[in-house]
Order: C-alpha cells, then sequence, then structure tokens
C-alpha cells in the first residue's frame, strides 16, 4: 500500500513538491479510501479543515453556493487538487464507485512548511561543520530532510511543534554541527551548562553518580532525532549527567544565550496560582519536580511527584490526554521538568515563582 500511495502522491498537489524523504513518510500515514456510488465522501469531513481529501478515481458532482453543479473526475487535471479546499463547496455526491485519499491538513502543512525551510539555502548557510573539514558532508538541505533526525511525529509533538516557525529558522542559523568519536565525554556532571544538542548520527550514553564517591549508573541512550543538555539550560543549575559518545557521530549544538531566546522562552508557559488553579479544577494534573523528600515532607494535595531527575524514565507513566501545572520551591525544577514534557508532546504549564511565593496547600 505503501508504494501505491507513493505513486499517487506524485501526482496531487502540493504534495507532489515534497522532498522524496517527506513523501515517501507521508505514504506511510495516509490511505485510499473506497465510496461507493450515491454516497458523499465528505461526509467524514464536515469542518474541512481537518482533512484534505483528494479523488483518485471515479466522478463526483459537487455543488457549490455560488457557481452550482460540477463534475470532477478522478483522472482529469482538477483532481490534482484538493475537493474540499473551496469554501463554497456545500455538498458533493459519487456518481460512480470511487477511491479518495484523506491526508490530515495539520500534517501536511507542517511538512510543507519544513520542506520550504530546507530549501532556504540563504537562511541556513550559517550551519557549519566543526569537525576540522572545510566542507560539510551533508549540506543544509540533506540535512534538514533527513526524516530519521526530524520525523514528522518530532515535528507535531517534540520541541519544534512549540517553537514559533520563524525561531527554528533562526535556530538552524545559529547551530554548529560538531563530529564526535566513541568514547568522548560531551558533557560532564557537575558542569557547567553551555550548549542544548540534538544528536544527528551515532548514539550516546548518558549516566549519572548520585554522591561524591558512587559509581555512575547508565540511565539513558540517545539516538539520532533525540536531544539533551537542556535540563542545565533551563534551570540554570549544573549538569546533572554525564553524556558520552557510544559510537562515532555529529551533533548540532545551540549556545546557552540562543537557546533561551529560541526555545526555552517560546515553549514554557508560567501561570499565576489562581489560574494554575483554574486548570486544576478544569481536570489538569499537579506534577511535583522535586525530590521524594521533599514530597513527602509537603506537597501540593494531589499532586504527583515526578523528580526533575527521573522524568525521562517515568514519562511514560504519565497520561497525555491529561493537561498538567508543575511545580518545585522556585520555578527552575518545574522549569527544567516542564521543557522535558512538552519536547515530548505533553501539554505543561509551570507554576509562575514556584511554591516560594505561592501556598503550598
Amino acid at each position: 500500500m505503501t508504494t501505491a500511495a507513493l505513486t499517487i502522491l506524485n501526482t496531487i498537489e502540493p504534495i507532489a513538491k515534497l522532498s522524496e524523504g517527506r513523501k515517501q513518510e507521508l505514504a506511510k500515514l495516509c490511505f485510499v479510501e473506497k465510496v461507493s456510488k450515491g454516497v458523499n465522501p465528505l461526509r467524514m469531513n464536515v469542518t474541512h479543515a481537518k482533512q484534505a481529501v483528494y479523488l483518485i478515481k471515479g466522478e463526483l458532482e459537487l455543488k457549490f453556493a455560488k457557481n452550482g453543479k460540477v463534475l470532477l473526475r478522478g483522472e482529469g487535471p482538477a483532481a490534482k487538487h484538493p475537493i474540499n479546499c473551496d469554501d463554497n463547496l456545500v455538498d458533493s455526491i459519487a456518481l460512480t464507485d470511487v477511491e479518495i485519499l484523506r491526508i490530515d491538513n495539520d500534517l501536511l502543512d507542517i511538512m510543507m512548511t519544513w520542506d520550504q525551510l530546507s530549501t532556504d539555502e540563504q537562511a541556513l548557510k550559517n550551519l557549519r561543520h566543526k569537525s576540522g573539514d572545510k566542507k560539510p558532508n551533508r549540506t543544509p538541505v540533506e540535512w534538514m530532510r533527513d526524516i530519521s533526525v526530524f520525523s514528522v511525529e518530532k515535528l507535531q509533538s517534540g520541541v519544534f511543534s512549540k517553537v514559533p516557525v520563524a525561531n527554528i529558522e533562526a535556530m538552524f542559523q545559529r547551530m554548529e554541527r560538531i563530529s564526535t568519536v566513541a568514547g568522548q565525554v560531551i558533557i560532564q556532571q557537575g558542569a557547567v551548562g553551555d550548549y542544548y544538542y540534538l544528536v544527528e548520527h551515532g548514539s550516546l550514553l548518558v549516566s549519572r553518580a548520585d554522591g561524591i564517591n558512587a559509581a555512575s549508573m547508565l540511565v539513558a541512550e540517545l539516538h539520532a532525532g533525540d536531544a539533551f543538555g537542556e535540563e542545565a539550560l533551563v534551570s540554570d543549575n549544573k549538569r546533572n549527567a554525564t553524556v558520552t559518545a557510544r559510537t562515532d557521530g555529529q551533533l548540532l549544538r545551540l549556545n546557552k544565550h540562543d537557546f533561551v531566546e529560541l526555545l526555552k522562552e517560546p515553549m514554557l508557559t508560567q501561570v499565576r496560582r489562581d489560574i494554575a488553579d483554574a486548570r486544576i479544577a478544569q481536570g489538569a494534573i499537579w506534577l511535583d519536580a522535586r525530590l521524594p523528600s521533599e514530597y513527602q515532607y509537603d506537597h501540593i494535595d494531589g499532586a504527583i511527584n515526578l523528580p526533575l531527575n527521573e522524568v525521562r524514565q517515568k514519562m511514560s507513566e504519565l497520561d497525555r490526554k491529561k493537561d498538567y501545572v508543575v511545580y518545585c520551591q522556585t520555578g527552575r525544577r518545574s522549569s527544567a521538568t516542564a521543557f522535558i514534557l512538552v519536547q515530548n508532546g505533553f501539554d505543561v504549564v509551570v507554576l509562575k515563582g514556584g511554591t516560594r511565593v505561592n501556598s503550598i496547600t
């Protein structure tokens, strides 16, 4: 089905203009639907805005508020565009058995936006390769079109889904590409945070020691498309883990100043206590980002304890359909926790000022 869908995608607009990688990705996310004669193929798409619907085979009669009725054939040039792109369309009926293709409009818009950004060589000219080679082994266009690193899933619910498009463009202008070798320490636990990293190629190991003389424990493995280093930048604390290259690879990094300006500020929403309480009344859930000992001593009624140092391991226990309000004493740990959760598609806000300026009861 993927091959058949890809063949179709190469014939319809504006999808035919997508890069090959994006079309292959989209082909796995859409499907052809058969509709019987006499049925309205838009019956499941009442709002029009949710899906783009294309006629692939057969004949449709389209009724418009201003221009009367129009016959649309699947093999005709007009069928290269969505059936429902005209706001004056009020009804449709299948004159024969037909086949249609439905594509989520939001997903398509994200792909088109990313692809158009990736063809702007001038905007991306400052992305440099820092491994010692004068020329990068991949151009910025090839890099941005690498769907293993920037899949549509990551663009829909990851870090970039919360950032204005203008900021994304600026971020790639300011990023540096660096090469790594197996065994290289990228960040050291206890060091001052300086960069935010995205993994372009290779894998890395994340380890943490819970005390000065304690042995380091492996807590995570990172792969292409993963990000790290944000906790120290968001919270203004020192690095809470060591990240070591497991294999040779390449990273993209953004310095702290640019990270705060382009990613942290637009991604994090801070709310007053009264606004937080209103969200809780509407079904949101309190998250306490402090250590279990702090949580056990005193916490907001109904709060779930999700310590910052355990958020990556425990976020799978959270309900993605719920909204969350995260807090700590000052807002530092809660901001770092919220940033990680937002990157992973959760709806989270931060209690402004933390519990030091807000009653904990």
